[in-house]
């Protein structure tokens, strides 16, 4: 009977030693790298998922939203406002910082890419359609969530993101109102004093309009289509109706053009008109990726000032605007750079003939 030879795998042969000792002795070999179009697809699954699976836990107070701004946060504001009204928030599985966004320097490039970019969104806006009539309401769906800071001090923390539903008046003959995830509905302002829920920690209590009418800062659907659709003079109406209202004026109109972008539905003249005009802001940059409170990744336009960048979130194909997103753009007590202090994500915009109407059911 014939056998086949066992090898000896415990007594190596001399000649094996050999070729391990000069193996030894050989570089590693190269490892190849990703192609650029491999990189990119791989950064934002990263992204995706980060994104999908930052579900922070319960038990946080939530910060009421004011109607016309769903995240706009001023961090070096944020622990002296939030102390009058003590409003402490437990740590969601750490510090807002969970999510690390990326924070452009600025610099003449990175404003030429962005007004480069603004343009491209422009002209992407201005072929939309939207129809409003007066008698109608603007409905907007949003995800948005907010970041607090304890009586305390030290580190922000998010809330969870929430849902958040404003209908309002395209004329601003009638009330609105605001329905938010988690708490009671909220009437908006009409001709009279309304109950109207403004800054974190407070309750619901009268809101006495200022009687000027509509404007930039309270714009309706009408005002905002009737809107000089020429850049440089939106911008200067911009500039004029927010003259006082910080000590910057350039991010002023930043923060108005993008109070404007979340909740209004500006004709596509005007919306282009919006983007240009921000294109003339100087100190705008572009961000290469940013992602919105629903997780969806995108380009960005952004402006840094008072330790804190603005970032607006488009689709990286569409242009169509995602949201906004607010980080630390310095590192302090409140955080290290890049931690995430707002963010929302806007999931719908209509016109509905009724307060509470949803666009999907007609009722």
């Amino acid at each position: 009977m014939n056998a086949t030879p066992r090898r000896d795998t415990q007594c190596p042969s001399s000649a094996q030693d050999e070729r391990r000792e000069l193996a030894e002795l050989l570089p590693p070999p190269a490892v190849p790298g990703l192609d650029t179009d491999r990189q990119l697809l791989l950064r934002r699954e990263v992204l995706r998922r980060a994104a999908a699976s930052a579900e922070p836990r319960g038990g946080a107070t939530r910060r009421p939203a004011r109607y016309r701004r769903p995240v706009r946060i001023a961090v070096p504001a944020l622990a002296c406002a939030l102390a009058v009204v003590g409003v402490v928030t437990v740590d969601l599985g750490g510090s807002a910082g969970h999510d690390r966004a990326a924070v452009t320097g600025g610099g003449a490039a990175d404003t030429s890419r962005a007004v480069q970019l603004l343009d491209h969104i422009a002209l992407a806006a201005g072929a939309e359609q939207s129809t409003v009539r007066a008698d109608q309401f603007v409905y907007v769906e949003s995800r948005v969530a907010y970041a607090a800071q304890s009586t305390a001090g030290g580190p922000v923390t998010m809330a969870p993101v929430h849902t958040r539903q404003v209908w309002l008046s395209a004329d601003g003959s009638r009330p609105g109102l605001l329905r938010e995830e988690g708490g009671p509905d909220t009437r908006l302002r009409e001709n009279g004093p309304v109950r109207h829920l403004d800054r974190p920690g407070e309750t619901a209590g009268p809101d006495t309009p200022r009687g000027n009418g509509p404007s930039i800062g309270e714009a309706t659907n009408a005002y905002v289509a009737s809107l000089p659709t020429d850049p440089d003079a939106l911008l200067k109406l911009i500039r004029e109706q927010t003259r006082g209202e910080g000590q910057d004026p350039d991010q002023r109109a930043f923060t108005a053009i993008g109070d404007l972008l979340a909740e209004t539905w500006a004709p596509p003249q005007v919306s282009a008109a919006l983007y240009r005009a921000a294109g003339r802001i100087p100190g705008v940059t572009e961000v290469a990726s940013a992602v919105d409170a629903a997780g969806r990744e995108g380009v960005a336009v952004a402006r840094t000032a008072h330790g804190q960048q603005t970032q607006w979130v488009f689709d990286r194909t569409t242009y169509a605007f995602l949201g906004e997103r607010t980080v630390l753009a310095e590192a302090g007590e409140a955080g290290p750079a890049g931690t995430v202090v707002g963010t929302s994500a806007v999931l719908a915009k209509a016109a509905v003939d009724r307060v509470g109407q949803l666009p999907s059911t007609g009722r």
